[in-house]
């Protein structure tokens, strides 16, 4: 199974590359993807999955889903563990 996880972007980068937070854990992720439809923002929630922000996200919707999959148990741990370890820079 595949998990998208919301995060906050925290800083933005040249090359559409901006760092988020999740859970008081920060990486770096590509924006591209998401950034030709208009700029993203710091304070903006995104959905982010293996390095790339895949969506924009309300902050409402970001917290619900970040509860929602910590009760997944194992793939939740998975994910989390593969967000962890993964910085595109």
């Amino acid at each position: 199974m595949c998990l998208g996880i919301p995060a906050q972007i925290v800083a933005l980068h040249p090359d559409n590359l901006a760092t988020v937070s999740v859970n008081g854990v920060q990486r770096d992720i590509s924006v591209e993807l998401i950034a030709a439809d208009a700029p993203v923002v710091t304070g903006e929630w995104v959905l982010v999955h293996v390095g790339f922000a895949l969506a924009r996200i309300d902050e409402a919707e970001a917290t619900a889903t970040l509860d929602q999959i910590k009760k997944l148990g194992q793939n939740w741990t998975d994910e989390w563990d593969a967000f962890v370890e993964t910085d595109i820079r």
